[in-house]
């Protein structure tokens, strides 16, 4: 699902006297989001129940919110998301109206502006109506609502045998409250209400007849939460607008700042920044940032866990968040139906009704072979970043379980690799990023068998055995460093030996139940450079590779190579192209010296994101680039996402060569690039232990210097590779 980018068909409006001859273009979709409760909406601000939603923990609580004007869809003048995520904002004019009592209004004349925003658990909205003309006129309002109450999972189209039963409406002169009572005892309720009665109210519309006289401008105040509020107006508008704009940019703040020189890259940064405020929610633990909206909205940890790396140099406590919520909620005992082992870090939760009911698995899921190693490497990234050692004393436990597993029941096969096969049928297929059904499979297209171990999974564990080996370091334990070195040089030594594939001058993608190579290109070596297992002489003909045709679509790196079985650019994982992918490929390349590659990578990811309002969707498809044409976007893409937002940052450090070093107190930049376009960058106030630092980099002919402003001598050294 799109916000505010993908066409899609908008289902039919409630009311057959607005359907009449009226089918509508398809439309770009609009989301808010604060805390567990999203809405998605089209350009004229409305829910059509297809895909769309106010949703409220996993559940939809509204499934239609049509507006109209005198029978019929007012005209569209256009629709926006204000830029700092806070607000949605549409305007709307009227087709001719018939007389009511007075002369006909002519077209055009009648300006309706529709503004809203989400605070806590609400929906705020403002309807103001102006009438330009010069005579009074009379705007019949309506507005068609439902609320069908159905799991997130029931909307992406999952059947269920039975469902709960709705409630009796309860109305009164300026509100009504739709109920469901849910087979797992739980009542939803969803309350609208109203600044002004309107002048007929059922349970499925209200009618409002807006008398204005020239010039005159008028305003309506709607509610949308779970339960009736105090009389909507103008000073709880306000005041809810107030917090929320706060809340969001108090979530902005945070972290160091990045200012260029070029206006629509300044832009395309604030942009992708606002969008992981709006999806970070504030949980017990701290920051976490939600996957993506409409369908991951909802805590996921590989999710968490790459948008903390892709931003940890910028912005610490994030991943210092995703860590501590992860912990705990690390399992602790074995289910099949959870894919759940001890030491196992969460792949996704979730607060449904099937979730609850246990008619699916995803309460808290398991199933993620991927995660673990993930957060074990994030957690040794963090103290490198920021020497926290005391947080880190406080995961140790849980890093102690997570290796336990990583070396114990996650290599089910005792083959020396992490390796996964799902437990229970509920479960997913496959269980790294590519987690479509179809996503790994041999050369001839023959689907692989399980217990399955990929290849960018054993570079996330010898890079977590090297985290956990500097960590031990760090707690004066140098027994168990030696022994985390020497078991990441045996993995390393395994990887070389029985993934590469010297004839292809690549990694297989995978190794099968039975020990045989899955000899396909995928994106996936693109990660093992990103954890530095490759040797250089390999890196660098993987490297060959992710620059050639077949995987440059020109705008991105496509998950699969052209011409492999099963290539399809249009799939969801097989030839498409997934922007944190590409930022996970260019920061390996990056890591073995390629940074021209980089900043073409970079390009070409920045010009996509002009083309989707300078936002980088989920993922796009894979077609070659021609001059002239937008990349194609895919039909039920999230945006925005979290790690596709984060890519830009990732990118960024990996064309700039910037690492901090926490422990130390020192920045190292390492032959630095500066984006195309682009001749002075600066990142102000970069956390360096208790002080900040402003960093500029600055083009100087064919070669980019960089330095730090202000005081001098710097608080910080910075130490500059050539």
């Amino acid at each position: 699902m799109q916000v505010a980018q993908e066409p899609r068909s908008t289902p039919a409006s409630p009311s057959a006297a607005v359907d009449a001859g009226e089918p509508r273009l398809p439309l770009r979709l609009f989301a808010l989001k604060h805390g567990d409760t999203f809405l998605v909406a089209d350009a004229f601000g409305d829910i059509g129940g297809e895909g769309d939603g106010l949703f409220r923990d996993d559940t939809r609580v509204l499934s239609r919110f049509a507006l109209t004007l005198g029978g019929h869809l007012p005209s569209l003048l256009g629709a926006r998301i204000s830029q700092d995520n806070v607000f949605f904002t549409c305007n709307l004019t009227n087709r001719p109206l018939p007389p009511l009592g007075g002369a006909p209004v002519p077209e055009g004349v009648l300006h309706i502006e529709r503004t809203r925003f989400l605070w806590e658990t609400r929906l705020y909205e403002r309807l103001t109506i102006t009438n330009y003309a010069e005579l009074e006129a009379v705007a019949p309002l309506g507005l068609s609502f439902a609320a069908d109450f159905r799991d997130m999972f029931e909307v992406r189209g999952r059947h269920r045998e039975a469902r709960g039963r709705p409630l009796p409406t309860e109305l009164t002169a300026a509100s009504l409250t739709l109920g469901y009572a849910g087979l797992d005892g739980i009542v939803r309720t969803c309350s609208l209400a109203f600044s002004q009665p309107p002048d007929a109210l059922t349970a499925t519309r209200a009618e409002i007849l807006v008398r204005l006289g020239p010039r005159e401008r008028r305003e309506i105040y709607l509610e949308v939460g779970p339960n009736a509020p105090a009389l909507p107006s103008r000073a709880r508008f306000r005041a809810a607008a107030a917090r929320a704009r706060v809340a969001i940019r108090a979530r902005r703040r945070g972290g160091a700042a990045v200012r260029s020189s070029g206006r629509l890259f300044n832009e395309w940064l604030h942009k992708s920044r606002a969008d992981l405020a709006l999806l970070t929610t504030e949980l017990p633990t701290g920051p976490y940032p939600y996957a993506g909206i409409p369908w991951f909205s909802t805590p996921f940890g590989r999710d968490a866990i790459i948008a903390a790396l892709q931003t940890l140099w910028l912005d610490p406590p994030l991943a210092r968040g995703v860590l501590a919520f992860l912990a705990e909620h690390q399992a602790e005992e074995v289910s099949p139906f959870q894919d759940a082992a001890p030491g196992k870090i969460l792949h996704e939760r979730r607060k449904g009704e099937m979730a609850t009911l246990r008619e699916l698995p995803f309460a808290r899921y398991y199933g993620g072979v991927d995660t673990t190693p993930l957060f074990v490497m994030l957690a040794g990234a963090y103290a490198g970043r920021t020497g926290d050692l005391a947080f880190i004393d406080t995961l140790w436990p849980s890093l102690l379980a997570a290796m336990a597993w990583i070396e114990g029941e996650g290599d089910s096969n005792r083959d020396g690799f992490l390796d996964y096969a799902r437990a229970a049928d509920t479960g997913l297929a496959n269980q790294g990023w590519k987690d479509s059904h179809d996503s790994v499979f041999h050369a001839d297209g023959s689907e692989a068998r399980g217990p399955i171990a990929l290849v960018e999974v054993q570079g996330y564990v010898y890079a977590a055995l090297h985290a956990m080996a500097d960590l031990a370091g760090h707690r004066g334990e140098p027994g168990r460093a030696a022994t985390w070195r020497a078991r990441a040089r045996a993995l390393r030594d395994a990887v070389e030996s029985r993934f590469w594939l010297e004839g292809d001058g690549y990694y297989a993608l995978a190794l099968d139940g039975e020990g045989e190579p899955c000899r396909v290109r995928g994106s996936n070596a693109g990660h093992l450079l990103f954890t530095g297992l490759p040797s250089a002489r390999r890196a660098e003909r993987v490297a060959a590779h992710l620059r050639g045709l077949p995987f440059s679509s020109g705008w991105g790196i496509r998950t699969l190579a052209s011409g492999q079985a099963r290539f399809n650019p249009m799939s969801y994982h097989n030839g498409s192209v997934w922007p944190h992918d590409t930022a996970l490929c260019a920061a390996g390349l990056a890591r073995y010296g390629a940074r021209d590659d980089v900043v073409r990578l970079m390009s070409g990811m920045f010009e996509t994101a002009v083309h989707f309002d300078m936002r980088l969707p989920e993922l796009f498809c894979g077609f070659d680039r021609k001059a002239g044409e937008a990349p194609t976007g895919y039909p039920v893409a999230c945006l925005p996402q979290a790690w596709a937002a984060g890519a830009a940052f990732m990118m960024l450090q990996a064309c700039l060569g910037v690492t901090v070093d926490g422990v130390r107190g020192e920045i190292h930049i390492d032959r630095p690039r500066l984006p195309i376009g682009i001749d002075r960058l600066t990142i102000l106030h970069l956390t360096v232990g208790a002080v900040t630092v402003d960093l500029t980099f600055q083009r100087l002919g064919n070669r980019v210097t960089a330095f730090p402003e202000g005081l001098d001598p710097s608080p910080v050294p910075v130490i500059l590779h050539a």
